[in-house]
């Protein structure tokens, strides 16, 4: 490593105080030097800091892969381990597990369901492979949701990102792949939004190697296209082809390297140029920037360490008689309690994070993501029993006469006893949810312990928030099950199209057409055919499709060649309880 060794102690030194903001759990306004990795997903960010470690570590797979900041401090060491903030003192040797633990400890707080969280997961690396340096890899740009996601999973990535760019202290590594448009960079968009100038911004250009032949990216290695005070690095990743088959960083880094110095048009740019050099660049860059910002870091410092030491004074001196000192205290502790409260739900760092069970806010995501559908599934209903609730409704509907179709009355009789269902679980999550949030109000509370009365009040008055809420939430979830109950859509397309048939034939009448309807599906399911001389040996159960000319029937459900087919001319059909009768 190149320049001064006492400057090369400045990245150490604010790592150390990253973990211990971090473990402390406090806010402190304090904006610490670092590196943030922003860019679309599939930009090969992963991939540059997998380059950087010599080591496959990162999880890998389609959509959102990175749905937590990663603080990767990279340690300069003889020898190669790695350790996470959250399990202090254990060293991971196999990367492969340190894999399994990111992926582990991202689900723990976001859930399966690829939501995303700005908790971050301090990671370090030890490796003579490395040189000092701290980078935050950040959730990649989307724009569609996936799964579970909400729908303005873009809005939410974008504003994690701008919550670590948008500091003066922090600077940009903005990842783009050659293979896309500059000017339409996520990345580049984005960090000209905080940094309009390109003073904070450093450019990457990855996947050199796949740009259409006849084409190079001279123009923005050279900063000529879109130029940033900090200028552009090109690095070449490993191919998915590469990565599925463990192909070895260096002899792919061996590989970047001869891709360069081949390159008619990179060979000039080629020791500017490349991961090793990118690496050094981030180093010095860091450096530089931490010794820059150095001067009023240690003014924020010092002021924050006055004011603490005056608080500390003051509670030295503490009288119980004194009512100004007892306000001051009682009142922080009520600060402390909401500030605690909603790290427990939202999810933020703090001093003690349960590593051995779901608390909190992770408690009521899996509440809404795992027992509240298991719930619903658990719902199953006896398809006998329903086939004979719906024969009796038909036939007490239908009374002395006979009819050809289902009655609507019967169908919203059936509908609206299994739509009432659905009311039962829905409450029981809310119960579950108002649990765990008294739970939580309990173990915020703790704190108060030294004033008895002080954390009565709080408890009974914040629950009797949460009773309150929990009673309207109730009565906004009955509401919605009896406006489901009150009015039944059957044009929505989910049905089976008994009014679009009517609206067809009509328009075909009015226009003295025939044939419009078409011959459409009106009925598909099982039935037992009688007295037909084709069937020789009295009833059997078939496979049936009813379409507005024709019914056709089959041996099974998979058979796909219509062994009988008949036209609806005296058809007669009805429906009764054992199942459905063609008669002829």
């Amino acid at each position: 490593m190149a320049g001064n060794p006492g400057l090369e102690q400045l990245i150490p030194i604010v790592n150390k105080l990253q973990d211990a903001f971090t473990q402390l759990g406090v806010h402190m306004t304090l904006d610490l030097p670092q590196i943030a990795v922003v860019g679309g997903q599939s930009a090969g960010k992963s991939s540059v800091l997998e380059n950087f470690v010599g080591r496959d570590f990162l999880p890998r797979g389609s959509g959102i892969v990175t749905r937590r900041p990663l603080i990767l401090q990279l340690v300069n060491s003889n020898i190669e381990y790695a350790e996470f903030l959250h399990c202090k003192g254990k060293k991971f040797i196999d990367f492969d597990e340190v894999r399994r633990e990111i992926e582990t400890e991202t689900d723990r707080v976001t859930g399966s369901n690829k939501g995303i969280s700005s908790v971050p997961i301090n990671l370090r690396v030890y490796s003579p492979n490395v040189l000092n340096l701290t980078l935050i890899d950040l959730p990649g740009l989307t724009k569609v949701p996936i799964g579970d996601q909400p729908v303005d999973i873009e809005n939410q990535i974008r504003a994690m990102l701008l919550q670590f760019i948008k500091r003066e202290s922090c600077l940009i590594l903005a990842v783009t792949p050659a293979n896309t448009d500059l000017a339409n960079s996520d990345a580049l968009k984005l960090s000209k939004e905080v940094d309009p100038q390109g003073i904070r911004t450093i450019g990457v250009i990855t996947k050199l190697d796949l740009m259409d032949e006849g084409t190079d990216a001279r123009d923005i290695l050279e900063n000529k296209l879109l130029p940033l005070r900090r200028g552009y690095v090109g690095v070449v990743n490993r191919s998915q082809k590469d990565i599925d088959g463990r192909k070895d960083i260096k002899m792919a880094l061996a590989a970047e390297r001869k891709f360069f110095f081949s390159h008619p048009s990179y060979r000039h740019l080629a020791d500017r140029l490349g991961t090793p050099y990118l690496q050094r660049v981030l180093n010095q860059q860091l450096t530089n920037h931490i010794r820059d910002t150095l001067p009023g870091l240690r003014d924020k410092l010092q002021k924050q360490l006055l004011a603490l030491e005056k608080d500390v004074d003051q509670f030295k001196h503490f009288r119980p008689d004194d009512p100004a000192v007892k306000t001051k205290a009682m009142l922080q502790l009520v600060q402390q309690l909401t500030t605690d409260f909603d790290r427990t739900i939202e999810g933020s760092g703090s001093a003690q994070i349960n590593t051995n069970e779901l608390s909190g806010g992770a408690r009521i995501n899996r509440l809404f993501h795992e027992r509240f559908p298991f719930e619903i599934v658990k719902m199953e209903f006896d398809e006998k029993e329903l086939r004979r609730e719906i024969a009796f409704a038909i036939r007490n509907i239908h009374g002395i006469r006979v009819g050809l179709f289902t009655p609507d009355m019967a169908f919203e009789a059936i509908v609206k006893k299994q739509i009432c269902r659905l009311k039962e679980p829905s409450l029981k999550c809310v119960d579950l949810v108002v649990n765990e949030l008294s739970n939580v109000i309990r173990n915020c509370a703790l704190k108060m312990s030294a004033y008895p009365r002080l954390k009565e009040e709080v408890e009974r008055i914040v629950a009797t928030q949460i009773r309150q809420r929990e009673q309207k939430c109730k009565e906004q979830i009955c509401l919605l099950v009896d406006c489901e109950l009150a009015y039944m859509n059957t044009n929505h397309e989910d049905f089976i199209g008994f009014a679009n048939a009517q609206s067809q034939s009509e328009t075909s009448v009015k226009s003295g057409t025939h044939g419009a309807l078409g011959n459409q599906v009106i009925r598909k399911g099982y039935m037992c055919i009688h007295n037909l001389g084709i069937m020789k040996g009295g009833s059997r159960d078939y496979w049936f499709v009813l379409t507005a000319e024709s019914i056709s029937w089959f041996k099974d459900e998979d058979e796909r060649e219509k062994k009988y087919m008949l036209p609806l001319d005296g058809l007669k059909l009805r429906d009764v309880e054992q199942g459905m009768y063609f008669l002829f």
